[in-house]
């Protein structure tokens, strides 16, 4: 009769801890390659015998297949593929058997059967599916990262912070990545499954799987839908009716079922945050480990030759003359992994950017491409490193003109890429990556000019700013200010102009001149969008001798902060309904019209008790978010709760 299988349990619940994989699915087997994972047969009628029964094992990924012959051996096996039987787990009617997949194994969900064979007969047996990712736990795996601090944030960690606003007034921004809510793992491995590379060559693209490079660019492609079914339509007109504004998203999971739900079209909207994040949750699930980057005054080169060109007025009014631009602040990621590609230098963290800005080999999606290439300036190093490059380094040619006629130039060397964060390890702190990328060089000047602000200015209260001249010729100066301001958004577009001033006055040889101004709160707070930006740029004239030097400043305006309070504490019982305060202050000298409240003039405070229950454990995150009808700003809070057992 032979040995027949009567049930087949696949030991998930140890095998998830061990893997690393716990919460990861509900549906599936979850494993990481490389490491050997055990099962448990039960057999009819009879018990294995190891010198008379043979177990073979059938592992395929689509067409892709491998045979295990079952070896009983009390070393276990290398990081190949391998099926042993301790001698010690040889039971009546049942055995362990313990199943390895190869380091270098292609990412996906598997199919699994055993053959029991002996001189009596053969039966096949389907066992089920196994899903295996890539594992930065193994040494020999192209993802191992050797920290277990660094495994913990840029694999495990379902929440974030990213960074926003302005170099001078970095906003924090909350997210969550939600890799352990049910069917993402599910969702990640369709995005896989419906990219052009799978349908167009299914068994060529389950072998290149087996590559985080290859693997890395599907992924980044099918984060936006530019040019395939990906996962988000980008939108960056201010006008979201037919979806939501890309600033209302506070994670991944939610982008992410709507996705699934709608047949994967792209949901509406994205912006830069969105698409890295969202790539960030798929390739934590995947196993890579993956962090959020963010790039103050980030350009965008469009012609290649590493300078980004800018024109003003002589009255310091910024002029869309160029095709070239510099976001405010730009968002990508980071992959961790070895390039056997390139020489082994460049092995580490790489730039992977899936806002559709450029295409890469005829697909909307940038990198990987080595940190360390665009520190050494290898810009001939696959994948996109001129522009990646030019994003952190370009140089900036400001241009100033008059009834068309170029009247002044200069450049500036250290503007672009003069920050760049990302979170730091087991902290909401921001790390600076600045040294990862470049060397900061200096500057001088003529006639020297600068703009800054007195203090982060505050929603609601007049902006103080001041412009320092500095008068290094040998003959007194009499000049003439132009000071201007006009609102922004974060990709690089100047609005209208909303407040200006217009001085003259006189400056001795080496004098250095200070200059106050005072924007008043209520020539902005109709004007400014959602991020609370500001475009200010002052330009000094030289009467006799016509020389211009122009200095500018791009600042975000602080908004309140909404305080939430959970009643009890920050610790929270699973599958228990809990109360929160939401509580917010309107300091501006105005009532704050919302869609289903009002928050009256200064000093007026609005609470709300929602309640909410949450189901997973571990920390989690509270979002609160206020837009308001008659003002354009968006009041955000969030808070951090520990969700236990008991």
């Amino acid at each position: 009769m032979g040995l027949r299988l009567k049930y087949v349990s696949l030991e998930a619940d140890e095998n998830h801890k061990t893997h690393n994989t716990l919460g990861l699915s509900s549906k599936h087997l979850v494993v990481r390659r490389g490491q050997p994972f055990k099962i448990k047969l039960l057999f009819q009628d009879q018990s294995l015998d190891p010198v008379r029964d043979t177990l073979i094992f059938h592992v395929s990924l689509g067409d892709l297949a491998v045979e295990l012959h079952s070896v009983i051996s009390k070393n276990g096996c290398s990081a190949n593929w391998a099926a042993w039987i301790h001698p010690g787990e040889i039971y009546p009617r049942s055995v362990v058997v313990n199943i390895c997949t190869s380091c270098q194994a292609p990412l996906g969900l598997y199919d699994l059967q055993v053959h029991t064979l002996n001189s009596s007969g053969q039966h096949v047996y389907v066992i089920g599916h196994f899903v295996l990712l890539y594992n930065p736990w193994h040494p020999y795996d192209t993802v191992y990262i050797p920290s277990e601090e660094q495994r913990e944030e840029y694999v495990k960690n379902d929440t974030g912070i990213l960074y926003v606003g302005t170099p001078h007034n970095v906003i924090r921004r909350p997210w969550s990545f939600g890799q352990y809510d049910g069917e993402i793992l599910e969702i990640c491995l369709n995005l896989l499954q419906i990219s052009p590379q799978h349908s167009e060559h299914s068994l060529r693209d389950y072998v290149h799987r087996s590559d985080p490079v290859y693997l890395s660019r599907v992924v980044c492609a099918m984060i936006n839908s530019e040019d395939d079914r990906g996962v988000l339509k980008g939108n960056w007109s201010g006008t979201y009716g037919n979806g939501v504004n890309p600033s209302d998203w506070t994670g991944s999971v939610e982008i992410l079922k709507l996705w699934a739900k709608t047949h994967f079209s792209p949901v509406c909207y994205g912006q830069c945050w969105v698409f890295a994040s969202v790539m960030c949750t798929v390739m934590r699930v995947f196993g890579i480990p993956c962090r959020v980057v963010t790039i103050f005054n980030s350009a965008h080169d469009t012609n290649a030759n590493l300078v980004i060109e800018e024109f003003y007025t002589d009255k310091g009014e910024k002029l869309h003359h160029s095709r070239d631009s510099i976001w405010n602040f730009h968002l990508w990621c980071e992959c961790w992994m070895s390039r056997p590609d390139l020489v082994q230098e460049f092995d580490g963290w790489q730039v992977l950017d899936p806002t559709p800005q450029e295409k890469s080999r005829g697909k909307y999606c940038c990198g990987p491409c080595p940190v360390r290439g665009i520190r050494r300036r290898s810009v001939n190093l696959p994948y996109d490193a001129p522009f990646i490059y030019a994003s952190v380094n370009a140089d900036v040619l400001t241009v100033m003109v008059k009834n068309g006629v170029m009247v002044g130039r200069s450049i500036d060397r250290n503007r672009v890429g003069s920050h760049i964060y990302t979170k730091r390890v087991g902290s909401d702190e921001p790390q600076s990556l600045i040294c990862s990328y470049k060397c900061v060089n200096g500057t001088t000047q003529s006639l020297a000019v600068s703009l800054q602000l007195d203090r982060v200015p505050v929603f609601g209260e007049d902006i103080m700013m001041s412009v320092t001249l500095t008068n290094r010729g040998r003959s007194p100066r009499v000049l003439r200010e132009h000071v201007n301001a006009q609102a922004k958004e974060y990709n690089g577009t100047a609005l209208h102009t909303f407040w200006e001033v217009h001085n003259r006055l006189r400056i001795l040889p080496g004098q250095v001149f200070a200059i106050k101004h005072q924007i008043p709160h209520c020539r902005y707070e109709h004007v400014l969008g959602g991020d609370c930006l500001v475009n200010a740029a002052v330009v000094i004239e030289d009467e006799q001798t016509q020389e211009r030097a122009l200095a500018s400043e791009e600042f975000n305006v602080n908004t309140p902060q909404i305080s939430i309070e959970v009643t009890g504490g920050d610790r929270v019982l699973r599958n228990q309904e809990q109360m929160a305060v939401i509580s917010f202050t309107n300091m501006l000298g105005m009532a704050l019209t919302g869609i289903v409240l009002i928050v009256e003039g200064s000093g007026q405070t609005m609470r709300r008790e929602v309640t909410f229950k949450p189901t997973a454990l571990g920390i989690k995150m509270l979002h609160a978010s206020v837009a308001f009808k008659n003002c354009q700003a968006i009041i955000r809070g969030f808070l951090k709760v520990t969700v236990t057992a008991t």
